[in-house]
Parts: structure tokens; sequence; C-alpha cells
């Protein structure tokens, strides 16, 4: 799974995942932090993340995996940067700034990461004078969201003033190897690649046999809704990128569930994202009449592997509900359907999808990501197997800091790959929650709209919901009155 993400970097596509994060410096020494300061945090922490002085070593021919070696020439100061925003300073100019950032791809003879300080936040509503932004990126080969995660506890403290961790950093560089020892390496794994097959298919066997029960008796259906139709952002992608993202009320987004009992928050944000995604389209003439669909990942990291790198998901897919005008029908459609998905990703086992994508040979995956780019399958009538993807990933319930300064707010940013032109990231910090997009500038070349269409998704659910909530009472009122009672009683 991480060399597919190596395997489908493109000049459009660079194959990185990241943030925007908002930090207030009221909290650090003389409310201020300089950027030397910044540098000599992420230093002092380095020994804490594996994925911050590892650069990936590709295989001539990619005949195997790539391999992960500590970099002989790592530089810090490459890696973090620098910039300002012009004035005013305000929220449209972070968004621009941080798509141009995002849009460009990583060097993959580094550790693939840059972390991009922003400062100049001079009319963002909601954000304090002197607080700056960091733009982060980091190639999905190295985490997923969930060590994504992990990557952001290293360099964050719960307390502003926690001093940096008190034991010695044995970090030791390596050499790189040459390509004869990395076609050994490769022979190597090609000789023992079909007795992991074998294992991976005797571990997988219940699992299939379970899946195939669960269909005839019927725990779970494979539904025509979770066929994606062609949408406008299922096409190839340009190299520009738009980014926006909105924070609500996380009690809101809870609150929202009584819509349809059973349901959970994730399915809440897949409904208000149909909305979203139904209402955006329904303004360019542009919806399909059958339901859009987003891939969710699910995390299948075991309690031990928390610092591990690279991805340990799974996914399912999620209907979205956008044939649907009726909000809470949506939200009721969403929570069946995901139940759904989970039955059947409970009955396979979401963790032997993750084992039987170790077991591809590297080269047929290489070869098969480029040739999907290369030949435009996206835009020859290829159905799409999902119209989006939506990632929900949980953040610290307390607020942390990172060099003395408090992290006020975190935006996810997604990569996107031909034929996916639109990805979601459902971030939750303390008691808020956003929903974040990012998109290909000429598929979706409005961000300002679509972030509206979210923010009236997402109060059509609060609305629905309050008025479900006082219909009950409103209905009881004449109860109280014993005569009224009566009378309904005789009719």
């Amino acid at each position: 799974m991480d060399a597919s993400f190596v395997a489908l970097e493109t000049r459009n596509s660079p194959m990185h995942i990241g943030s925007i994060l908002v930090y207030n410096p009221e909290t650090a020494p003389g409310s201020f932090v300089r950027f030397k300061d910044i540098l000599q945090f992420i230093g002092d922490r380095a020994q804490l993340s594996r994925t911050m002085r590892q650069r990936l070593v590709r295989v001539p021919f990619d005949l195997d995996y790539p391999y992960w070696v500590e970099d002989p020439d790592f530089d810090l100061e490459y890696h973090v940067r620098h910039v300002a925003l012009p004035k005013p300073g305000d929220w449209r100019q972070l968004c621009i700034q941080a798509a141009r950032i995002f849009a460009r791809p990583l060097d993959l003879d580094r550790p693939p990461w840059e972390f991009t300080v922003i400062e100049g936040l001079d009319n963002v509503p909601g954000v304090a004078p002197g607080s700056f932004a960091m733009v982060t990126k980091v190639h999905h080969a190295a985490i997923d969201g969930m060590s994504g995660i992990d990557l952001m506890e290293a360099l964050h403290t719960l307390r502003p003033t926690d001093p940096p961790p008190n034991k010695p950093d044995n970090w030791k560089p390596e050499r790189i190897p040459n390509p004869i020892e990395l076609l050994g390496k490769s022979y190597f794994n090609a000789v023992t690649n079909p007795l992991k097959q074998l294992e991976v298919a005797a571990k997988a066997a219940p699992g299939l046999a379970k899946a195939i029960k669960g269909l005839v008796v019927k725990d779970f259906t494979v539904s025509a809704d979770m066929l994606a139709p062609k949408s406008r952002f299922n096409r190839a992608i340009s190299p520009h990128r738009v980014v926006e993202g909105r924070s609500f009320k996380l009690a809101d987004i809870k609150a929202i569930r009584a819509l349809a009992e059973g349901a959970k928050v994730n399915d809440v944000f897949l409904a208000i994202i149909g909305g979203a995604m139904r209402q955006y389209l329904l303004a360019k003439d542009d919806l399909p009449k059958k339901t859009l669909t987003a891939m969710a990942p699910i995390s299948v990291r075991a309690g031990g592997e928390k610092g591990d790198m690279g991805n340990q998901v799974a996914a399912m897919i999620a209907p979205l509900g956008t044939h649907l005008a009726d909000p809470a029908e949506r939200l009721a459609f969403v929570f069946s359907q995901t139940a759904n998905s989970k039955a059947m990703s409970d009955a396979i086992g979401a963790r032997n999808m993750t084992e039987m994508s170790k077991v591809s040979p590297a080269l047929f995956m290489a070869l098969g990501a480029q040739l999907y780019t290369r030949l435009g399958l996206a835009n020859r009538g290829v159905a799409p197997p999902f119209t989006t993807v939506v990632t929900n990933v949980p953040g610290p319930p307390v607020p942390i800091h990172f060099s003395g300064a408090r992290l006020e707010s975190m935006m996810g940013l997604l990569c996107l790959t031909d034929g996916l032109g639109l990805g979601h990231v459902v971030q939750s910090y303390c008691d808020e929650a956003t929903i974040a997009f990012t998109a290909d500038r000429e598929l979706l070349p409005d961000p300002d709209f679509y972030v509206k269409c979210i923010e009236d998704s997402f109060a059509e659910l609060l609305a629905a919901t309050q008025q479900a909530t006082a219909a009950p009472k409103a209905e009881a009122a004449p109860a109280k009155r014993k005569g009224a009672a009566r009378k309904v009683k005789a009719a």
C-alpha cells in the first residue's frame, strides 16, 4: 500500500497529505515565537518520530518495494521553511498560499516531508494578532491518518513549558545501498513472495468464508448504491489545487445523530458532505440521479503499531445520499449504508484486506498505477470505484502546544489522483470539528461556494434536529389538560 503511493506520484499528483495548523503564541515565553525557536523545537524532538529522518530508496525498474534508509544527508533547515502572507493577511490568502505549497511535489531523494511556517495572519476572524500558521506535507507512503496523529504528538507538548526529551538521541545515518545491492534484495523478496501469498491466503480464507455466509443469510448485501456514477470530480486532474474548510461545534455534530437512531458521528459528517455535494452539483446542473459515494478509510493499526511508519488502513464504500433532498432521510440512508458496509468489512476482516495488499508484486503494482495515469483512463469512461474520499481523523481532545504556542485549529489536506479530484478530511480538536477539502482547481474552481454548501448542509441537518426534538414536546403539551386527554381518548 505504501509502495502504491510512491508509484502513483506524478507532477500532477503529488502523493502527500498534511494540515493547515494555526497557533497562538500568547502562551509562549514573551508571547512570541522566533523561527529559530521552531527549528530548535523540531530538532530536539526529531528522535520521537521515525518519519522525520528516513528517506526512500527505490529499486531499479521497481522490481521490489522501495526501502526506508536513515538519511546520511539529513538537513533540518531544508525541511522547515518560512514565509509571510502579503497584506491584508486574511483567510482567503492563507488558503491560496497553502494550496500553492501543497500542490508542489516533495523531493523523494530526501526524507519526504516539509513544514512551512506562515506569518502575517493579520485579518483572519477569530485568530489573535501575532498568530502564525504551519502547512505540513508528509508523503502518504510514510504515514496514514492515525500515524499522522502520532507525528503530531511527537511535535507537540501538553504544556507550553514542557522540556525536550531527556534521553539521548541515538539516531545514526545509514549508507545508501547501491543498485546491485537493491537488485539482490528484490531477488530474495521475489523468491519468498509466493510463500507470503500462501500465508496470507490461509489467513484470509476464514474471513472470505464468513463473508459468503453473510451474503447468504443477508447479514449484509452488495447494493447497487455502492457503485459510483461518473461525476465531474472523476476525471484527469491538473497540477493546481484549492483548499478550504469550516469548523463546527462538536456538540452540534453529536446532537444531529438523534435524527437517525443508532447513527454515529461519522455518519453525520458523511450526510453533511452528501448534502454539500448535492447542492454544489445542482447549481452546476450536473447532479447524477444515482447517489454519489465516498471511500472511507478504516484504521487497522494495533496498539503495538502506534509508532510504526506507513499505512495500516483498509476501506469501506459509503453512499452519500446525494439523491435525497430531505436532510433527515439522507442521514438515515447514510447510516443504513455504512452499517451494511461495516458488516461486510467485519466479515472479511479489515486487517485481511490490508495484508492482501502486502503481497502484490511490486512491479505489477507500479506498472498498473502508472498506466492508469499515462493512458488517461480517468477521461476514457472508466467507471470510478468511488466519487470522493472522506477520512475521519480524531484529533487531541485537549489543547496542545508547538514551541510554546497553543494550537488553535487544524484543517486536514489530502492528495488527489486522476479520477479523484475532490477529497475531504474530517478532524476533531477539543470541542470543535472541521470539515476540510482539497480539490483540483480545474474541477472545483469556486471553493468559496462549495464551503458555503457545506455550511448550508450542516445548517439544514441541525435545523431538522431541532425541529424533531421540539415536535414531541409540542405534541405532549395538550396531554397535561385532563379534559383534552379525555376528548382524544373518546375519539
